[in-house]
């Protein structure tokens, strides 16, 4: 299946909002944990969707990069 660079940019950058609203909603409901082995995994969890949306990020904004430099040059 091949995609655009333009849908690739938008499929990214949707991708990387969700994945940085599943970390934040990871983050902010911490408080209620009381057991430290489950706030430690909670943790690991959270990083880990907020580490998956920035390389979402990275890459449609590489798309984006390549999208203008592509049309620039020929």
């Amino acid at each position: 299946m091949k995609l655009s660079l333009h849908a690739t940019t938008i499929v990214g950058t949707i991708f990387a909002a969700v994945c940085f609203s599943v970390a934040i909603t990871g983050f902010v409901s911490m408080g209620d944990i009381q057991d430290a082995t489950q706030l430690s995994d909670a943790k690991g969890f959270a990083w880990f969707w907020a580490f998956l949306g920035t390389v979402a990020l990275a890459f449609a904004g590489l798309a984006q990069w390549l999208a203008r430099t592509g049309k620039a040059e020929e």
